[in-house]
């Protein structure tokens, strides 16, 4: 499980097709990177993904065909800035909410401008995804925590503070991009348990 709150930024190193799917090769960057483990969990761009090597400043991970056919990792370029977090401990802070690093869709930046020192952005959202989306509820978008401020029939909408900016991938995301999305756990699980009361 992950928070939401972006740890670090780096960059694709490199990826390597194996078999059909992919390696890739990560550069940490400014993540703390103490203490990494064979197996934990690292999330790039809200997907996670299992460490399968790493050295000082790079970690390897495999992708599925899946993962890159629903993610932004299947076309993710050499040397692209990434969000990266890594899974989250039981004592740290819940800073964001609740994120899995499963991306459920994939958004794109409809446009960007100023709003005071913050910055609005607005994203188009699958229909398939718009009906778990809710005004003041929590989205992830690339990996980074968001609260929603509006939604309608295209998609949502969404205020980034200046630190927010800086600190995240956002800072070299551009209109027309393509960015991963994940709902809010709860949304899902409240579908669930209401199908299943309908069905009882």
């Amino acid at each position: 499980m992950f928070t939401g709150i972006i740890e670090g930024l780096g960059h694709l190193a490199a990826r390597e097709t194996l078999g059909g799917d992919v390696r890739f090769t990560f550069h940490v960057g400014s993540l703390p990177f103490d203490n990494v483990q064979l197996g934990e969990s690292i999330a790039i761009n809200g997907v996670c993904l299992t460490v399968i090597a790493f050295d000082a400043q790079t970690f390897q991970a495999d992708a599925s065909t899946e993962t890159l056919g629903l993610t932004t990792l299947g076309k993710l370029a050499e040397g692209a800035v990434i969000n990266l977090e890594r899974a989250m401990r039981p004592t740290d802070r819940l800073g964001g909410h609740l994120v899995s690093g499963h991306v459920d869709g994939l958004g794109q930046v409809l446009s960007i401008h100023d709003d005071a020192r913050a910055q609005r952005w607005r994203f188009a959202a699958p229909a398939a995804l718009r009906r778990y989306i809710a005004k003041k509820g929590s989205i992830c978008v690339d990996g980074v925590s968001l609260t929603v401020n509006e939604v309608d029939e295209e998609g949502f909408d969404v205020a980034l503070i200046p630190h927010t900016v800086s600190h995240t991938a956002f800072s070299n995301t551009a209109v027309g991009s393509a960015v991963n999305l994940e709902i809010d756990l709860v949304a899902r699980y409240v579908e669930r348990l209401l199908g299943e009361g309908a069905r009882a």
